[in-house]
């Protein structure tokens, strides 16, 4: 495998782990603020 190819390889990784991370992130707040909501209640 080329240095290219494996640039490309690591570039790929860590956009799909920023995607995946911020998905995560969302669920997390998306759980908090409802646990909030039904507080509230």
């Amino acid at each position: 495998m080329t240095p290219e190819e494996e640039t490309e390889i690591r570039r790929r990784q860590k956009s799909r782990n920023l995607v995946v991370g911020g998905v995560l992130f969302f669920f997390v707040i998306l759980f908090y603020a409802i646990t909030i909501v039904r507080m509230g209640d």
